[in-house]
């Protein structure tokens, strides 16, 4: 039997969730590393994540097979990994996985390393037995052994040409370039070609939300780009709203649609995804004031809430997809379970609102909840009043919510990673500040504090939390979002703390994970684990980019700090990456929002007055879209105040403007103020 203590004691509930399995796993470390050098075994390589629909299937098809166990661990040494609190290790191994096989990755992504470490196999799902043009398991792990043992000599010549393309793939030192718009607006030309005028988003199935690069354009329209920015966000938003994507009873957003039309996701709901989306609906909300995207903000924010945040403030990672073994169970109904638990004019209008009235869209058999008909249709149908309608909708909502509580819910990821928290305090943050819900904000710092807390030790940033065990050094998007989050909830309610967490922050990035001969941010820190290779990732994914984040925010912080060490920092992340974003813009979203306040600095707005004072001015001033105003209300005395805020207040409010080296006279009219912040310049 195996020693399921290895995995047992990890605070990945991933890998424990493998603890019990007959398969000899080991966690990624020196131990497993030790083994397979002195026994000359290759490593199997197994990453995924809790919340993943094929791991599990996998997981249950392979690693619960004492048969299959059986052939691992004769051949191999089988190394178990959660992605998400080993990200420096999945970036490298999936684009190993992609110079293998030519072919995009995915998890559970499945990888045969030599003991040193470098793969010379692999794939991502693989069935028990040959299915979907698939080798069965057992039959590749036997292929894999015997090629390992006879074709040694072309393993090393794979292996050296894998190493060489990890050398070069860094990019190239840039000494000079010239900044201009050209990029910002190939970006949009680019989306704009991709977008779908049927179902919103960009391209087809699978679709994915894409929030980055949504925040872009918004940013875009307002800067003056094509108007048809803000409509294709708008529209996407809209028809995400009205999807089974968006979970219509509990709120909370599915990590990606397998349809164009948003109806049908793999239901894993995840932070990271939730944290982005909730601030780009906060800002659609105030730019149009459309009720459809206050509901989603407030769904969005009260599952969170209810949901996702621990009880020392630590928001949780990740939902499954599956409940009692099957994708999706706890979401779906039919037409039999709803009519069981609403009166009979409550149904006829969740059937029709819902589509229970049409066939059914999961599986044959099940209704994923959709909006199929909007109420004011249902009720000029009907002859009803509109009001009438919207209250018996939200009757059966209560109920159908509290019916579906009974079921067996979803498995729940507890570990808190501090760069997927920081998504969800900036959405938060901006959510409770422009909707003005004191709770919200609440949750916001009390998630800062856990993490200052807890997982800021001796000046550094651990990267994962669970059960009261913090571990493995902190990543670049761990930083970089953090300090991203903190300039967000600076705005919303101003704590000396958070600025000089932020400020802390942000001298670790410069000293532990900048290039300082090249420019751009590694995603591991000097000090870290030596792996086969150190990225410096600047694509946006389903997250942004770290390289975009870490330059986003240490320039803004620059600017408030009156700091030129942030500012030039952020400049040599454009000056390295300037080649890439110039050819394949849409790539590089979260850097090309560097490159536009790069262009035109954003402005400062300083709020100076007596404790409480300035609620009426921020009430006023959050209820516009201002993407490149920042607004700090700092009320009373603080010591150890930056000198670039310390500016005299009485019992009145005094406002104070700058944009780069310019600042205005102090303003001490909130009508005026606001003036201009829509005016976008203090020259």
């Amino acid at each position: 039997m195996p020693n399921s203590n290895r995995l047992a004691q990890e605070t990945s509930p991933y890998l424990q969730q493998h603890a019990d399995n007959p398969v000899d796993w080991f966690p990624w470390g020196e131990e497993a590393l030790r083994c397979a050098r002195e026994q000359n075994k290759p490593i199997l390589l197994s990453i995924g994540y809790s919340a993943c629909h094929w791991c599990h299937v996998m997981a249950h098809e392979s690693f619960e097979d004492a048969e299959v166990a059986a052939v691992m661990n004769k051949y191999f040494i089988n190394i178990k990994v959660d992605r998400e609190e080993r990200p420096d290790l999945d970036h490298i191994y999936q684009a190993a996985h992609n110079m293998l096989t030519q072919r995009n990755g995915g998890w559970p992504l499945t990888l045969f390393l030599t003991p040193d470490q470098v793969p010379f196999f692999g794939g991502t799902y693989f069935p028990k037995q040959a299915r979907y043009n698939l080798p069965g398991f057992v039959t590749l792990l036997e292929r894999v052994d015997e090629l390992y043992r006879t074709r040694q000599d072309g393993i090393a010549k794979q292996s050296a040409s894998m190493m060489q393309v990890f050398s070069t793939s860094l990019p190239s030192v840039v000494n000079q370039v010239s900044f201009d718009k050209t990029p910002l607006k190939d970006a949009f030309t680019g989306m704009q070609q991709s977008f779908d005028p049927v179902h919103g988003g960009f391209g087809g199935a699978p679709k994915f939300p894409l929030p980055t690069e949504m925040e872009f354009l918004l940013r875009y329209a307002m800067r003056g780009g094509d108007p048809d920015a803000q409509r294709m966000v708008l529209y996407t938003l809209r028809k995400m709203a009205d999807g089974g994507i968006y979970d219509q009873l509990g709120g909370g957003f599915c990590r990606y649609s397998v349809d164009e039309r948003w109806e049908i996701p793999h239901f894993e709901k995840m932070l990271y995804d939730n944290g982005p989306l909730l601030a780009l609906y906060t800002d659609a909300y105030v730019l149009s004031g459309e009720v459809s995207f206050k509901r989603v903000v407030q769904g969005v924010s009260g599952w969170v809430m209810r949901e996702m945040q621990s009880p020392q403030g630590g928001y949780y990672s990740s939902l499954d997809a599956d409940s009692e073994h099957e994708e999706g169970k706890f979401y779906v109904w039919t037409p039999e379970q709803a009519a069981s638990v609403l009166s009979v004019e409550e149904y006829a209008i969740v059937a029709a609102h819902y589509g229970l009235d049409r066939p059914p869209n999961f599986e044959n058999k099940y209704w994923n909840l959709i909006v199929d008909q909007p109420l004011d249709a249902i009720a000029k149908a009907r002859n009803l009043p509109l009001e009438q309608v919207t209250q018996q909708l939200a009757s059966a909502q209560e109920k159908m919510f509290a019916a579906r509580s009974n079921r067996v819910r979803p498995g729940r990821d507890e570990k808190i990673l501090v760069s997927w928290n920081a998504l969800m305090i900036k959405g938060m943050a901006r959510a409770g500040r422009r909707l003005g819900e004191p709770e919200w904000i609440l949750s916001a710092q009390r998630a800062v504090d856990y993490i200052y807390g807890t997982m800021w030790k001796n000046g550094r940033l651990f990267a994962t939390s669970k059960d009261g065990k913090v571990h493995l050094n902190a990543y670049l998007d761990d930083y970089a979002f953090m300090l991203d989050a903190l300039l967000e909830l600076l705005q919303t309610k101003f704590r000396l703390a958070d600025l000089e967490f932020a400020r802390a922050l942000a001298d670790v990035l410069l000293e532990q994970f900048e290039d300082q001969q090249a420019g751009g941010f590694f995603f591991t820190s000097h000090d870290h684990e030596k792996l086969i290779h150190r990225p410096k990732p600047e694509h946006d994914n389903a997250m942004p980019s770290g390289n975009g984040i870490a330059a986003f925010a240490l320039q803004r912080l620059g600017h408030i700090l009156g700091e030129q060490r942030y500012l030039e920092a952020g400049e040599r992340t454009l000056t390295l990456y300037h080649p890439l974003f110039v050819k394949q813009p849409m790539g590089f979203t979260s850097l090309l929002m560097t490159l536009q306040e790069y262009l035109i600095p954003p402005q400062i707005v300083i709020l100076r007055s007596a404790p409480g004072a300035s609620a009426d001015w921020c009430k006023q001033l959050f209820q516009h879209y201002w993407p490149d105003t920042l607004i700090l209300a700092v009320e009373g005395e603080h010591v150890g105040l930056p000198e670039t805020l310390t500016k005299p207040f009485t019992q009145d409010v005094s406002a104070w403007v700058c944009q780069g080296v310019q600042c205005l006279p102090v303003i001490n009219d909130c009508k005026k103020l606001i003036n201009v912040c829509k005016s976008g310049e203090t020259s």
